[in-house]
């Protein structure tokens, strides 16, 4: 993918996810830290009891990283299968006969298309986390 393009999404998506941090990730880890720190208060518990409370209070941030996560590589998969796309398109119209500089075109104009696609997916993306981030218990 062009430099360009890659800075675009790349700048999209950093701003995507430095938003759920900021208004979802770090509450979840306020509420994990002073959860933990309840549990460690419990001065009657066996120390496997304690352990165990804090693996609870991690659950759920756990549970939002691999979301996060796994949303993103999925969005990271579905871009490069359609830049493998216009790199198909571009092998078959070089091999046609055409000239480098009309392959070059085309696929600045088809990985711009992608770009463009996948950034518009990125709102309804965002949605779809925050909405999930809420619903993770806590």
């Amino acid at each position: 993918m062009a430099e360009a393009h890659q800075a675009r999404v790349q700048a999209v998506v950093e701003e995507m996810v430095q938003s759920l941090e900021r208004d979802h990730i770090r509450k979840m880890q306020s509420r994990m830290f002073k959860c933990s720190a309840e549990c460690c208060d419990r001065s009657t518990d066996s120390m496997t009891q304690v352990h165990q409370c804090i693996e609870r209070c991690h659950t759920p941030l756990g549970q939002a990283q691999a979301l996060v996560t796994s949303e993103m590589e999925k969005f990271q998969d579905r871009l490069s299968r359609c830049t493998m796309h216009c790199n198909d398109k571009a092998k078959d119209l070089f091999d046609s006969g055409a000239k480098e500089p009309a392959v070059r075109s085309m696929m600045e104009r088809c990985v711009g298309t992608c770009v463009d696609d996948h950034i518009n997916l990125i709102p309804s993306m965002t949605r779809r986390l925050k909405e999930n981030l809420d619903s993770i218990c806590q």
